[in-house]
């Protein structure tokens, strides 16, 4: 079967930045619902499109048509004393965007009294290199059509 519309995709990524670092090794398979449903970037849609299983390809996303570029209306400072004790690098709380929707932000370091916090997507204003080996196409349910994601293994789960 070939990947189209409706199709439910299983693929092996593994990513890299543009100097070689290793991001993720691609050897949990994941699986997605193609054909516009916003559950991968466009540039991995329409390069799976037609393709089958087995096929391998690689491919470079930019940051406009990866993450998004960085934006520092998106960095933020608060006072340690606002936070629960034992606030530490990494951790994550929501927040209001610059839109009013809540974000995640991570605490990106704490310095003195100051705890600094980053909404951007940690792989933000960073190019990827994915080398894609597709491991299953099926045709989607009518609850994952209807639910527009990939339910079962690899997927999303309830």
């Amino acid at each position: 079967m070939n990947i189209d519309k409706d199709s439910v995709v299983t693929m092996r990524v593994r990513i890299a930045d543009d100097k070689g670092q290793l991001i993720q090794d691609g050897k949990q398979p994941m699986a997605y619902l193609h054909g516009g449903y916003d559950n991968t970037f466009p540039k991995i849609e329409e390069a799976l499109q037609g393709r089958t299983v087995g096929d391998e390809l690689s491919l470079v996303l930019t940051p406009a048509e990866g993450f998004g570029e960085r934006d520092e209306a998106l960095l933020r400072t608060l006072p340690k004393r606002d936070f629960p004790p034992g606030v530490k690098v990494g951790g994550q709380l929501e927040m209001p965007g610059p839109n009013g929707h809540p974000l995640p932000f991570t605490v990106s370091k704490i310095k003195g009294d100051t705890v600094h916090l980053d909404g951007n997507h940690p792989l933000a204003g960073r190019t990827l290199r994915l080398s894609i080996k597709v491991t299953g196409v099926r045709p989607a349910s009518a609850e994952e059509l209807a639910h527009r994601h990939v339910h079962g293994e690899g997927g999303h789960h309830h």
